[in-house]
């Protein structure tokens, strides 16, 4: 749920509405089981597919500042006949943003293309996503990422420290109350980072924490809702939390989902009923007048975090390409009064509803 694009291309690209069980697409369906590494790389049949990574870095002489880089994977089905390699059968976009809180509000760029020439590739046996000179591939090691943006340019290898946490029932994460609103999810928290950003041609060592979410779908949300409120948070005692809800028309929870991993490994899958997020102060746009609830009281199921943002303007614009406005911005976590980790939140539909 983040993009850019010189191909101006709809939002609905990447995260469609309902389709007719005829569509082409393949459903997402419960009790499918999950291989890896295969499972790591694209799934091209799909409609829509996302590598998403955020996190916070540090670095001597810096305040801590957050990050995101995104590849997002889309099958449009047009022309797929047509034998011609100009056909645009996939759809390559990236997005990063840096969170300083010198700056004040986010530094970001974005890439787009159709797969194929050259220019672009999302590779079917292990992560190796390209879009022009942006990258993220997963080896060996881990991830590595670079990204040389506009303003700033990443070169950051993430380390797994933790094994793939399926979202949902098994990688079965539900979007809504019927059966195929549903995407397959799986998360990897706590992943070490290291490496370097540069503003400018001045470059620094950082490390820090990330965590990646890799999800693909061929029907995502449901026509009633009109956005959604996203967490992830790596917790300070080595634990984990995703939380997700979409919203309604009135701005109530129209479904909800998420997943804890404890410190000690156990995991806890939350019901729709078992999730709440409550505003706790809003923030409005000086550019586009949208107001965001940017602090939030995040509720799974016995477990409360206050979430606070690193800094108030990490709105993105996104007109130009996506047609749409949105707020993605590194949140720290309180609980009970004393830290409890940090992450990114994620707040679509405030601007407009989707129309997905």
């Amino acid at each position: 749920m983040r993009r850019r694009a010189f191909l101006a291309a709809p939002l609905a690209l990447l995260a469609p509405r309902a389709q007719a069980a005829d569509d082409g697409f393949p459903p997402v369906v419960p009790g499918r089981a999950f291989e890896f590494p295969r499972d790591h790389g694209a799934h091209p049949a799909f409609r829509t597919e996302w590598w998403y990574v955020t996190g916070w870095l540090e670095g001597e002489g810096a305040p801590p500042r957050g990050f995101q880089v995104t590849f997002f994977r889309s099958r449009p089905r047009i022309a797929e006949a047509n034998p011609s390699a100009f056909a645009p059968r996939q759809l390559l976009f990236a997005h990063a943003a840096l969170a300083d809180p010198r700056a004040g509000r986010l530094a970001h760029d974005q890439r787009a293309a159709r797969a194929g020439f050259g220019l672009a590739e999302a590779q079917s046996e292990d992560a190796d996503i390209r879009v022009e000179d942006w990258s993220l591939r997963r080896g060996p090691g881990g991830y590595a990422a670079r990204i040389p943006a506009r303003d700033f340019a990443f070169d950051l290898a993430f380390a797994p420290t933790q094994p793939v946490l399926l979202q949902g029932e098994g990688g079965y994460s539900r979007k809504g109350p019927l059966a195929a609103q549903a995407s397959y999810y799986y998360s990897q928290p706590q992943l070490a980072v290291s490496g370097t950003v540069a503003r400018g041609a001045d470059g620094a060592r950082v490390t820090g924490r990330a965590w990646l979410d890799h999800e693909w779908s061929s029907e995502v949300m449901a026509p009633e809702a009109v956005g959604w409120d996203w967490v992830g948070l790596n917790l300070a005692d080595g634990g984990a939390l995703m939380a997700f809800r979409m919203r309604g028309r009135e701005g109530a929870s129209f479904w909800a989902g998420g997943a804890l991993r404890a410190a000690d490994g156990g995991v806890r899958t939350f019901a729709p009923g078992e999730i709440r997020f409550e505003p706790l102060r809003h923030w409005r746009s000086p550019r586009t007048e949208v107001e965001y609830p940017v602090a939030m009281r995040v509720r799974a199921g016995d477990l409360a975090v206050e979430v606070e943002p690193l800094f108030d303007d990490q709105e993105l614009d996104s007109r130009a390409s996506t047609g749409t406005i949105y707020w993605e911005g590194a949140v720290r976590a309180r609980a009970d009064g004393r830290p409890a980790g940090a992450g990114y939140l994620e707040l679509t539909g405030y601007w407009r509803p989707l129309k997905l």
